[in-house]
């Protein structure tokens, strides 16, 4: 009934129609993974710019000092944090630095398409499994007729 109702009268049509299916949810489930990893990232990102913001001129007064010692043991923990967000930024590749504005709505952006994917996320998952299990359960069968056919020419020959 499932294979009529989705007129998928043929084995290539099937298997047509049960790629489609994993690729359509494959590709809503990478999707969601990268809206997630981005979530991560930007509280992490803020965090950072925040820092950075505080401690530069700090840091940029220890480089005026030509790295004086001094100005280094009375600032250290300011100094160090500069040049954990600068090397934040390095490893990221940001060449600028976006505002806080702008991450904050991105992260509100992504949140809602994050949702929206998730809408149809359970039935793209329960649609490929149903074309599977179809799939799976047409080539059970047909393997099944093709051992009972064996069979029966066995019986005939013998």
């Amino acid at each position: 009934m499932f294979l009529q109702d989705n007129d998928l009268d043929d084995l290539e049509k099937l298997a047509e129609a049960a790629q489609k299916a994993k690729d359509d949810f494959n590709d809503l489930q990478t999707r969601i993974h990268a809206a997630d990893d981005r979530l991560k990232e930007i509280p992490l990102m803020q965090k950072h710019i925040g820092t950075y913001v505080k401690t530069k001129d700090v840091y940029a007064e220890y480089k005026r000092r030509k790295f004086s010692k001094k100005f280094y043991a009375e600032n250290d923990k300011a100094i160090n944090d500069c040049k954990d967000a600068k090397a934040f930024f390095d490893e990221k590749g940001l060449a600028k630095l976006p505002t806080i504005n702008s991450l904050k709505q991105e992260f509100a952006t992504l949140t809602a398409e994050k949702k929206k994917l998730y809408a149809g996320y359970g039935k793209a998952r329960n649609d490929m499994q149903e074309m599977l299990m179809a799939q799976q359960n047409v080539h059970q069968l047909l393997d099944y007729r093709d051992a009972e056919h064996g069979r029966a020419n066995e019986r005939g020959e013998r």
